[in-house]
Formats: structure tokens, C-alpha cells, sequence
């Protein structure tokens, strides 16, 4: 099929990118000139494992090509992904300035029908929204489906090749049927594809996101009641997550949630829920504990010191919210290092991340220093700070770290290391959740 997918974003190069690869001919389209060109030459502008080498095959392959120019984009194409941005408001709404300025743009260039398909998270109504918009603006036929993504940062192009499922909401057969097809090669081995009514599928997206993110607030709320009465949360999860009814999945404590989704779609589910008279407790109640999460840890760290932070040297493994992704927004690391700058601004912060640090670069203070060995950063260091369990942290040289310390003392935030084992080597070891153990 012939493709446009506007916006070159996270999830628009991915999805554009992977459409590609089952032999689709993909136009994707983007208003940055310069994000456009670096495309062109075989770049990729954010990190994601496989991403860039899978765009540059199928560009060379001529099946995917990049481009600012949306018109043309939208004439060639049988159907149109919209994959732009949907920032937050203050209010915890969805920004939807982007999805409605491209939906115009779509209107003003249709020359013949088309299926339009809202890939952009969004909340239940927008494709509703969208088509009142267009018609509003021409005469040619179309409709307007949802498709949200379900991509996790770090696996998304296996996320996208092998889904567990797709969720399709289009109001007409035709439109099903059309995105049934072109999604049939990537359900091969039997997983399902939903179609719904467009204002369900939207919340499909967002209703996933919320429960995913309330099972990790609780079990952060769990973990901050283990701390409290002495309990082991690890044993606590251990003993849950054997229950077939609750699992495993995102059910591991730390220092809570980041990244561009799970914030966002809490606040905004939550907004949806207000201006329709319905009280989302539970995503407020998640996006609540997320925030204590941080604080706890950050009060842990202060508490050790005295509450005196000034002239502390403290080393920070992990920027990017999670591992395999330079994505630092909403990132627990920049949201405690920010605090700690605030109230102590004469602590020394040194920080490593093995992708994030360019963008970590944009958003922390100045006085932050990095650098591109974990190591290094540890020279004279008061305590070690884990904030992203990147596996090349999992297995250390814990003797190293000793030596180069100025004290042996980690601040686990995500639970990675055998407490026992470093008490044994002689490290104060604070980790979520379960017992601080001291040097033997």
C-alpha cells in the first residue's frame, strides 16, 4: 500500500520505518527541515536499538522516503498516519494544537479519498473532532480511524513487528478492512486484531497505560509500607506476582515512571474524567505515589547525609528513564537531580548514562558534570546513585567501585544488586523497599 505517515517522531519513524519493511511504500513527512535531512542521509535523531539500521535497508530499498512536503505526501497516499506530538497543558489536558493544525493541512491537499488514521495518543473524541474539522474544510470523501501504538522505548521495533495485538477503531467495514490487511502481515502468528468503535479505541490507549502505570505505584506504595515495618518488598512481589490473577509485569519498585507516555496519559485520562463529572481516582492516586516514589528516595539520600547536601559529591548512573533509550523526559534521575540542585546548590553532581547524555545536556543545570565512563565519575564520589537499571550496570567491578569512592555508599533506585553481597564487600547499601544493610 501506498503510505504517508506525518510526523517523524519516535512513533512515527517506527512505525513508518517498520510499515516499510513489509514492502509498503512509505512517504514520512516531517515540518523540520533539519530533522528531514538527517533522515535523508541515513541519521537517525533519537536512540532506539535496530531503528536506525532497519530505515537506512528500506531507504535504500526506495520503499522509504522522507519529506517536508505534506501535500505531496498526502497525493501520493491511499492512507494518511497522523504521528505528531500531544504535549501535555498545564491542566493535565491533552494539547491536541499539532493533531488539529496537520488534520487542516490533510483537508487543504485531499484530492481524492482517503483514510485518515490517528496514531497520536489521544483522548477518547479527538477522531470525532477531526472529522468535523475536515469536513469544515472540503468536500472530498474520507474518514478518520484510530490506530493508537502500543511501543515500548527500547523494543519498539519487535513491539511493532510481532504486537500482541492491534486496536483499530474506524466507524465504516471499508476502513476495517483496509487496516486489516495492511496490518495482516504482522499477525501471522494469530495475535488479534480488535476493531472497535473509534471513541474505544482511543481509550484503549490510554486506559492500558493508566493500569500499567497503577501497578507500579502500588507496588511503590508496597514497598514504602515494607520499608516502615520491616518487611522485604522483593519477597513481598515474589509472593504476588505467583498469583496467576496479578504476574509479574510491571510489578518492580524504585523510584517510579518517566518517559513521554505514562505521566501524560495519567493527567490526561484524569482531565478526560473531570470534564465529563467522572472522578478518575486510581490515575490520580498513580500519578500521586509516582511523585512520593521520587521524593522518598531523594529524602533517603538527604537523610544520610544530615539533610545537607552542599559540598557532596554525588554520582549518578542513569539519566534516560528507562534502559535502551536516550529519552530523559520525565526521567526520575532529572527530576532528583533537579531537586537536589534547588535546595543544595553547592553539591557536586557527576552523572553517566550510557545514551542519554546528550539530552540530559539539554534539560539539567550547568554545574551538572558527565562523562562517558560510569567509572570515572566515581573518583571521590560520598555516595553512587542507580536511577536506570542499564544492564552494564548489573555486574560491576564492586571492588573498583570501592576504591575509587570516597565512601562506599549506593542509593539503589531500581533494586539491582544482593544486598547481602555488599555488606559482605563492605558498602552501605539503600535500595527501595527493603532493609538498608551496613559493611559487616
Amino acid at each position: 500500500m501506498r503510505l504517508c505517515i506525518i510526523g517523524c517522531g519516535y512513533v512515527g519513524l517506527v512505525t513508518g520505518t517498520c510499515f516499510a519493511e513489509m514492502g509498503n511504500n512509505v512517504v514520512a513527512v516531517d515540518k523540520d527541515a533539519r530533522r528531514v535531512e538527517m533522515l535523508c542521509g541515513g541519521s537517525v535523531p533519537i536512540h532506539e536499538p535496530g531503528l536506525a539500521e532497519l530505515a537506512k535497508t528500506n531507504q535504500a530499498a526506495g520503499r522509504l522516503q522522507f519529506s517536508t512536503d505534506l501535500a505531496a505526501g498526502v497525493d501520493s497516499a491511499q492512507i494518511i498516519f497522523i504521528c505528531v506530538g500531544t504535549p501535555p497543558a498545564p491542566d493535565g489536558a491533552t494539547d491536541l494544537s499539532a493533531v488539529v493544525a496537520v488534520s487542516r493541512a490533510i483537508a487543504a491537499s485531499m484530492k481524492e479519498p482517503k483514510l485518515i488514521v490517528v496514531k497520536s495518543t489521544v483522548p477518547a473524541g479527538t477522531c470525532a473532532r477531526i472529522t468535523e474539522e475536515i469536513s469544515s474544510l472540503t468536500d472530498t470523501a474520507f474518514e478518520v480511524a484510530s490506530n493508537p501504538e502500543f511501543l515500548k522505548e527500547g523494543v519498539a521495533i519487535d513491539d511493532f513487528l510481532r504486537p500482541d495485538r492491534v486496536v483499530v477503531g474506524a466507524e465504516s467495514p471499508a476502513a476495517r478492512e483496509t487496516l486489516r490487511r495492511l496490518y495482516a502481515p504482522f499477525l501471522r502468528t494469530g495475535k488479534p486484531f480488535m476493531a472497535m468503535a473509534t471513541a474505544s479505541a482511543e481509550m484503549t490507549k490510554h486506559a492500558s497505560n493508566a493500569m500499567l502505570a497503577a501497578r507500579i505505584s502500588f507496588i511503590n506504595e508496597v514497598a514504602a509500607l515494607s520499608e516502615a515495618v520491616g518487611a522485604d518488598v522483593e519477597e513481598i512481589r515474589r509472593g504476588m506476582a505467583a498469583d496467576t490473577r496479578i504476574g509479574s509485569s510491571f510489578l518492580f519498585p524504585g523510584v517510579g515512571f518517566g518517559g513521554s507516555c505514562f505521566p501524560k496519559d495519567l493527567r490526561s485520562l484524569a482531565h478526560l474524567g473531570r470534564t465529563n463529572g467522572v472522578e478518575m481516582f486510581s490515575s490520580e492516586a498513580a500519578t500521586t505515589m509516582n511523585r512520593l516514589a521520587r521524593e522518598r528516595f531523594l529524602q533517603r539520600i538527604a537523610a544520610h547525609f544530615d539533610n545537607d547536601l552542599d559540598g557532596r559529591r554525588l554520582a549518578f548512573w542513569g539519566l534516560a528513564f528507562k534502559p535502551r533509550t536516550d529519552d530523559v523526559r520525565e526521567a526520575p534521575a532529572v527530576w532528583i537531580i533537579d531537586a537536589i540542585l534547588a535546595k543544595w546548590p553547592a553539591a557536586d553532581i557527576r552523572a553517566h548514562d550510557p545514551q542519554a547524555i546528550d539530552r540530559a545536556r539539554q534539560v539539567l543545570p550547568e554545574t551538572v558534570q558527565f562523562s562517558a565512563s560510569n567509572y570515572d565519575i566515581l573518583e571521590g564520589a560520598d555516595a553512587l546513585v542507580i536511577s536506570t537499571e542499564w544492564n552494564e550496570f548489573r555486574s560491576p567491578d564492586f571492588h573498583e567501585i570501592k576504591r575509587l569512592m570516597k565512601s562506599p555508599v549506593i542509593f539503589d533506585g531500581r533494586n539491582i544488586y544482593d544486598p547481602g553481597m555488599l555488606a559482605e564487600m563492605g558498602f552501605t547499601y539503600y535500595c527501595v523497599g527493603r532493609p538498608t544493610v551496613r559493611p559487616e
